[in-house]
Parts: C-alpha cells; sequence; structure tokens
C-alpha cells in the first residue's frame, strides 16, 4: 500500500478548494448551478465531496470563479488523481464511505472503544468471531471477505515504511469480554502485548476503577493528516453506521474528551502489564 495522498484525501481537498474558490466569487451554489447548467445540489455534493468531480466539471466550474490558468492546471490534474481507485476498492462490499481512504492517509490516528478491539489490532480470529456476532444476517462467503479485508488495512500498521503514530485509549471491559472462546481472546490479548512493542503504538486501558468517564457515549476516531491543506477529522461510530465531523469545535472537542481519557485511563506500561496478566488468566 502506497502513503502518498490518498484518492479520498484528494477528493476532499479539491472539495474543499472549490467551496473556498466560489465563496471568494461571492456566489452561491445556485448562482453556480445556473451558470454551468447543472443543478445546485451537484455542486452541493462537489464541495462536500460526496461524490467525485471529473476533470471538465473542475474547469467550467474554476471558468466561472475566474481562476488563473496555474491553479486550474493544478486543480484539474487534482481532479484526476481523486478519481483514481485505492486499494479498497476490491473489497467494496466491506467497506462503504470515506473511512477507508482517510485512514490510509493519516499521519495520526486516535480511538477509543469501550465494547471490542480496533480492527486495526485485531486478529484474525478476533476479526471473525466479532463479525459473526454483529452481521448474523450475512453468509460465510460475506465473513470471510469482511475478514480479508479488515487484515489488508491492518498492513497500514505493519508493513509500511511510515506508519502513522496510533494511539488506542480502551474500556477494561474489552479486555473482559471473552470474544470467541478463551483462546480467540487469548490471543488477541498476547497481539496486544506484541503490537504495544511498536514506537509507533500506545495502548492504555481504563479501568473500572476510574468510573463514569468521558467516553461512554460513543466509539470514536481522530485522523490527522499532514498536509495542512486537509484538516483534521473525527468519526464516530454507531451501531449501523458512523458520521465525520469536520467543524474545528467538534474536533477540538473530541480531542478534549481524549486527553481526559487519557488521563484517567492507566500509563501504557501498566496496561500492558494488565493486558498480559488478563491473558494469562485464560491459559
Amino acid at each position: 500500500m502506497s502513503r502518498g495522498p490518498s484518492p479520498t484525501v484528494r477528493r476532499r481537498r479539491l472539495a474543499a478548494r472549490l467551496r473556498e474558490l466560489r465563496e471568494n466569487a461571492n456566489l452561491t451554489i445556485d448562482e453556480v448551478g445556473e451558470k454551468l447548467e447543472c443543478s445546485a445540489s451537484k455542486i452541493s455534493r462537489i464541495e462536500t465531496g460526496h461524490v467525485g468531480v471529473t476533470p471538465r466539471d473542475v474547469r467550467d466550474m474554476l471558468e466561472v470563479y475566474g481562476v488563473s490558468d496555474e491553479e486550474r492546471d493544478t486543480l484539474v490534474q487534482l481532479a484526476r488523481e481523486a478519481r483514481k481507485k485505492g486499494w479498497w476498492h476490491a473489497f467494496n462490499e466491506a467497506f462503504t464511505g470515506a473511512f477507508v481512504g482517510l485512514e490510509a492517509d493519516a499521519s495520526f490516528l486516535h480511538t477509543h472503544q469501550a465494547l471490542l478491539i480496533p480492527g486495526l489490532l485485531q486478529t484474525e480470529a478476533y476479526t471473525r468471531a466479532v463479525i459473526r456476532a454483529i452481521r448474523p444476517d450475512i453468509g460465510e462467503a460475506d465473513v470471510e471477505l469482511r475478514v480479508r479485508a479488515r487484515l489488508s488495512r491492518q498492513k497500514l500498521l505493519t508493513e509500511e515504511s511510515n506508519p502513522p503514530e496510533y494511539w488506542a485509549v480502551l474500556d477494561q471491559g474489552v479486555l473482559e469480554r471473552t470474544v470467541g472462546g478463551p483462546e480467540v481472546m487469548r490471543e488477541q490479548l498476547k497481539q496486544l502485548v506484541e503490537l504495544a512493542s511498536l514506537p509507533h503504538v500506545t495502548l492504555q486501558v481504563v479501568p473500572f476503577s476510574a468510573g463514569a468517564h468521558a467516553g461512554m457515549e460513543a466509539p470514536f476516531l481522530i485522523l490527522g493528516f499532514p498536509e495542512q491543506a486537509d484538516p483534521d477529522v473525527v468519526y464516530v461510530e454507531y451501531s449501523t453506521s458512523g458520521v465525520y465531523l469536520e467543524q474545528p469545535e467538534d474536533v477540538q472537542r473530541y480531542t478534549l474528551i481524549f486527553d481526559h481519557l487519557r488521563a484517567a485511563a492507566l500509563k501504557p506500561d501498566d496496561t500492558v502489564e494488565v493486558i498480559d496478566r488478563t491473558a494469562n488468566r485464560l491459559s
């Protein structure tokens, strides 16, 4: 997998720049749609990154905005690159939305989970048990497709030459819930110990003794990017879907929540000891 900007991140960057240029030209979405003889909803979907945009559409929009030839050529090329397919397109049935494309280009990933091991840290057997439990409606072939997709995602942490900084704060209940049986869970916990030894991976556990804590509402992931043109984004996960939060005040709120969680959690070294002891109890 490449660590260059993913097509998803390029599309997000292009969308933000197109919105900025329209606003600089003092044009509304309706006015642009009228000038280009297309619906205002199409312009809106392009500016939010919900749909791809062709190089021709970009060229037409930039002409309306009065953009210089140099920037026009740059943005048209960005549109071409944004239409390329990432490795995850081979798993379209398993991955939905922009999540994996954003994850692939992040410079840091900060996550909190209160119910299960985060996907990037799961063993194959744990993943299979989780998918079977949460998706009893799908067949074995679909289960295996999702398992392979998740294992491919994990290469981001284990096989990249420049992996993202990964920091996970887990509730103690994640360690105590025996998923897939004692042997599967023991293997999973031992893998957490191994991954925690990587220089770019940090694990912390919020113990039961901490009581109520800031992360009890829903699991979330904060994704940070190396380029200033790509602002941080928060992905909040719900039972059947997730939402992306990009407004600075939302990102700041979840950053504060994560800081509170880190403060309430055991130190990384103590966390590894707790994980190891929990694994040994399953022997």
